[in-house]
């Protein structure tokens, strides 16, 4: 037996009692049927229904917006101890699931077990850091002054709603909810409804870990009733939300009421800047890695790639030399570097770029097909002979494309990696050391790495500035968006009253 029959026939097991029961919204520790029916989960890889979907609406996020709230006095007053040791139970036990949590999350989004099995550990690493952090989560400052003792201190904000995407949704909810969680909120979870499997894992596992009922609950549906509400429910105190950056702009019109607290990871269009003393081989690696990894689905991903006339042509047929040798294929085979993209929907998209490219002008260098018709596969692509100007060098793909344009001078290469709507990441690759600095200076994004592919340290901070969102996660960080700063001022024997009406 092959790893990938292996990895099918385990993968049938841990499906079969979502094709029996479906997946059920989770409120306050109860599975719940969804009120506006059912919808169903396709997988990418032959397009075959997985299971059917509580579709949550508006009813659903009441009850889970009132289960929050109910279960956020006890949660936040819970010793931060006993909170820690909750979310470090959470952390083991997905280490102990996590080969059931990748291939349910391979099969929901057609992402490829060599990069999903360390997802699923990412997600414990998260839960792991965060809990570690939960004992000092509420510390403040002392600020002296002549007449006052000042302290800070930080509380919980309350319930708050998490809403994420469809790629590599697992890591990416842990990565979210677990800060929330450890600062002493409770949370109303609202999966993609492209992706719902592995949330409704992250839910049993947390209470099955010891989390209170109410604490974290699950509403699956779609963006326009289920999310609608969450983001215009009164109970709410904030949103966290990772997705398109018009979608993060309607949200944030929705909470405007209610004034609430927004958290937008959002959209990327992120340039790699090749300078020709870099290290040309290392930097090759990671200008593969960073766009076909993860089938080009992620906001970090560098899409554009900004190559110096001088080493262009060189570097260029490497590219296509590697870029035609990628393997695409089944996800849940630990050869295949490509799967299929996540939905119908998704795959019309990128397919619609292969067009788009010609017509203005580009040259497709590899790929630019779509592969058979069994599921949502396509050739990584290379588009070359492009200019920033173009509908592939500006909108968002978001799938395993490459545009790549030149440029001569460091000047205007700063002029193009800026000349975006996004500003999320960047990545630069020289040996001037004074060169780097400059140019990461004027580089417009919220994380640039130098000479390295896209490595997360948890305790910096992650976000990005432009349309590529607003707030910051990571560390303490992320403490600053889930808890409210608090002051208070005790008055020494030097503080006198301004006597009125004595």
């Amino acid at each position: 037996m092959t790893k990938l029959d292996e990895n099918i026939q385990k993968l049938s097991g841990f499906l079969g009692r979502f094709k029996e029961t479906g997946i059920r919204n989770r409120i306050a520790g109860e599975d719940q049927l969804g009120s506006g029916g059912v919808f169903q989960t396709v997988s990418p890889v032959d397009k075959s229904v997985i299971c059917d979907v509580a579709r949550g609406t508006e009813e659903d996020i009441n009850k889970a917006a009132e289960a929050a709230a109910d279960a956020f006095p006890a949660w936040r007053d819970m010793p931060a101890t006993e909170r820690r040791r909750i979310l470090l139970n959470v952390a083991d036990a997905i280490e102990v699931r996590a080969e059931e949590i990748s291939l349910c999350e391979c099969w929901d989004t057609g992402q490829t077990m060599r990069f999903m099995s360390k997802a699923a550990l990412r997600g414990a690493e998260n839960f792991r850091f965060f809990a570690d952090q939960v004992v000092q989560a509420r510390d403040g400052q002392h600020l002296k002054s002549p007449t006052l003792m000042n302290i800070t201190s930080r509380v919980p904000i309350g319930p708050v709603g998490v809403i994420t995407p469809w790629n590599t949704p697992f890591m990416l909810s842990t990565w979210k909810i677990a800060p929330a969680l450890a600062a002493g909120c409770t949370v109303v979870h609202k999966p993609a409804e492209d992706s719902p499997l592995t949330a409704r894992l992250l839910v049993e596992i947390a209470e099955e870990a010891g989390l209170p009922p109410g604490v974290l609950n699950t509403v699956n549906g779609y963006g326009h009733d289920a999310g609608k509400r969450l983001t215009e429910h009164p109970l709410i105190k904030a949103i966290a939300f990772v997705g398109e950056s018009r979608t993060g702009s309607i949200i944030t019109k929705q909470g405007a009421d209610t004034l609430k607290r927004m958290h937008l990871e959002l959209g990327g269009k992120n340039p790699v800047i090749v300078f020709d003393d870099a290290d040309l081989d290392r930097a090759l690696d990671a200008v593969i890695f960073m766009i076909y990894s993860i089938n080009g689905e992620r906001c970090t991903s560098s899409s554009r790639l900004l190559i110096q006339d001088t080493i262009r042509e060189e570097f260029e047929a490497k590219l296509i030399a590697r870029v035609n040798n990628i393997k695409v294929g089944h996800p849940l085979d630990p050869a295949t570097e490509i799967g299929p993209l996540v939905s119908n929907e998704h795959y019309e998209k990128v397919c619609s770029y292969f067009d788009k490219a010609t017509e203005d002008g580009a040259t497709i260098a590899a790929g630019g097909e779509k592969i058979g018709d069994e599921g949502f596969f396509i050739r990584p692509t290379l588009f070359t002979n492009a200019n920033n100007q173009m509908r592939i060098a500006r909108e968002e793909i978001f799938g395993p494309v490459l545009t790549s344009i030149p440029f001569s001078t460091e000047e205007e290469a700063l002029q193009i990696a800026n000349d975006t709507p996004y500003g999320l990441t960047g990545y630069v690759w020289t040996n001037d050391l004074t060169r780097a600095l400059r140019f990461t200076d004027k580089l417009e994004a919220g994380m640039i790495w130098v000479n390295s592919e896209n490595v997360r340290h948890l305790p910096t901070p992650f976000g990005g500035v432009k349309a590529s969102g607003i707030g910051r996660d990571g560390g303490d960080y992320s403490f600053e968006f889930y808890m409210e700063q608090k002051h208070i001022g005790f008055a020494t024997g030097q503080h006198k009253i301004m006597r009125l009406g004595a």
